[in-house]
């Protein structure tokens, strides 16, 4: 175990310009800690790193099967989509075949991740949807599993929800290893309900789903659909693409990054101290190096507004 954190530096010609403290846990299929850099017992909120262990109740049910959920579906179903045309129609194509409409999704709007992927859409002025909100899907699996149960699916979001307290948190205690029943949760971006685990506690999630028959199906959909995990030019399509599903990946906001290695029967979950997606990345490329599965780079290329080499992003072993 490494009492340091991981260090991950940005530099500027010969200088270093900032830096990000990440710490990291990873598990094995026993349910232990094998591996740590830094505090890895420290509560943090999983935010979207967790929506597949949120979609495992989609398969335990027998909604998914019941519904006859593509990959696409259930890919979305464990996914932070960018809202692009295609992602929005497969949602919204989602909710007509389990007899629910986006007027039933509680998740809100926000603007586009990336405005250049929704240009047509900007133009009709349609780019708005709350299917396009990037957690549309994980609603839309929430939904299907209502719809099936026969569970009333209004203030769906509340903690006491039988949505939740029957079926999500269970899964998420169960999963991680942590007793949630004394804790308040926060309320995610999209509303749901968000529980602080420890970060040793997701990893151990993570590992947990390789052998977890009902999380097969999430895992098989999340390597063969990539594109709707998450979209273009995100880093979970083009690290579950590039690695071939040898690692399979979710990234949650203020800097989680979470990632199943099934053949090496290995969960890593790891957190940026000060919320850094950049340096939550960079941790997690270096981490897939170190098991084997990518290859090595030493650094990342930062280039500046005219494609000019201008530095690099890179982790360092050393506290600064």
């Amino acid at each position: 175990m490494n009492p340091a954190p991981l260090c991950i530096e940005l530099t500027r010609g010969n200088s270093i310009e900032s830096f990000h403290y990440v710490d990291v846990a990873v598990a094995d299929l026993s349910g232990k800690k094998i591996l740590a850099w830094g505090d890895c017992e420290k509560l943090v909120l999983p935010r979207s790193a967790i929506k597949p262990l949120q979609a495992l109740p989609l398969i335990e049910t027998g909604a998914a099967e019941a519904f006859q959920l593509s990959e696409i579906e259930i890919a979305l179903a464990c996914s932070s989509h960018n809202g692009e045309k295609l992602h929005v129609e497969a949602v919204e194509n989602w909710l007509s075949k389990v007899g629910c409409s986006p007027d039933d999704l509680a998740c809100g709007q926000h603007d586009p991740m990336d405005f250049n992927l929704v240009k047509e859409e900007m133009l009709h002025g349609d780019y708005l949807k709350v299917a396009a909100n990037n957690c549309s899907g994980k609603h839309t699996g929430f939904l299907t599993v209502m719809r099936y149960l026969g569970i009333d699916h209004k203030n769906y979001l509340h903690p006491n929800h039988q949505l939740h307290t029957d079926y999500v948190t269970p899964i998420l205690s169960e999963m991680c290893h942590v007793d949630l029943s004394g804790q308040e949760p926060g309320i995610d971006g999209c509303g749901v309900p968000v529980w602080a685990v420890p970060l040793s506690g997701l990893a151990i999630g993570w590992a947990g789903m390789i052998t977890k028959p009902s999380a097969a199906p999430l895992f098989q959909a999340m390597i063969n659909q990539p594109f709707y995990v998450a979209g273009t030019g995100r880093a979970c399509t083009e690290m579950i693409s590039s690695t071939n599903g040898r690692a399979i990946v979710k990234t949650g906001a203020e800097g989680v990054f979470c990632s199943a290695i099934p053949e090496q029967g290995l969960g890593i979950a790891l957190k940026a101290r000060d919320g850094a997606s950049r340096a939550a990345t960079a941790a997690l490329a270096w981490l897939l190096t170190e098991f084997g599965i990518t290859e090595r780079e030493e650094s990342q290329s930062l280039t500046n507004h005219a494609g000019e080499h201008v530095g690099e992003i890179r982790v360092s072993l050393q506290a600064r």
